[in-house]
C-alpha cells in the first residue's frame, strides 16, 4: 500500500521562513531512518503558496489564479510517500517524525489509490497505458 503522508502549512511556512539547522538535522535522520526501512519513496518540501497558482476548472474554461492562498491549514508544506503494509504502519511512522513546524502542526495521511482499485472500468487497454506511462517516468529518473 502507498499513502501520501501530507505536512500541512503553518504560518511560519506560509511566510517563507526557513527550518532551523537542528529542524533539519532532526529530519534528515528521520528521512534516513524510512529510506533504510524501505518506507520512502519520495519526499520533499513546497515553497509558499504566494509562489504558487491554483487552475481552477469550469467546463472548458480555465481560470489560473495566483497566491498566496487563504486557510493556511488547509495549504500543504511538503510530502512523502511511503510504501507501508497498513494505513497503521504509516501512522506509526509519522509518530516517529519531529515536528516540522516551529509551532504545532499536523500531518495528514491519505492512501494513494493503485490500479487494482477502478476494477473493470480499468481496462485492459488503460492498463497497459499505465504500466507504458511508469516505465517511461521510471526511465526518466
Amino acid at each position: 500500500m502507498r499513502f501520501m503522508v501530507i505536512v500541512k502549512a503553518s504560518p511560519e511556512s506560509e511566510a517563507g521562513q526557513m527550518p532551523s539547522e537542528e529542524l533539519l538535522a532532526a529530519m534528515g535522520a528521520y528521512n534516513e531512518e524510512l529510506v533504510k526501512a524501505g518506507v520512502m519513496l519520495a519526499g520533499e518540501g513546497l515553497h509558499p503558496s504566494a509562489e504558487g497558482v491554483r487552475v481552477q476548472f469550469s467546463g472548458k474554461n480555465r481560470t489560473v489564479i495566483d497566491g498566496p492562498f487563504a486557510q493556511t491549514k488547509e495549504l500543504i508544506a511538503g510530502f512523502w510517500i511511503f510504501k507501508v503494509q497498513s494505513l497503521q504502519e504509516a501512522v506509526d511512522w509519522v509518530k516517529r517524525c519531529p515536528n516540522p513546524m516551529v509551532s504545532d502542526s499536523e500531518i495528514e495521511i491519505r492512501q494513494i489509490f493503485e490500479v487494482e482499485d477502478f476494477g473493470e472500468t480499468f481496462t485492459p487497454e488503460l492498463r497497459e497505458q499505465e504500466e507504458r506511462l511508469r516505465a517511461q517516468m521510471s526511465s526518466q529518473s
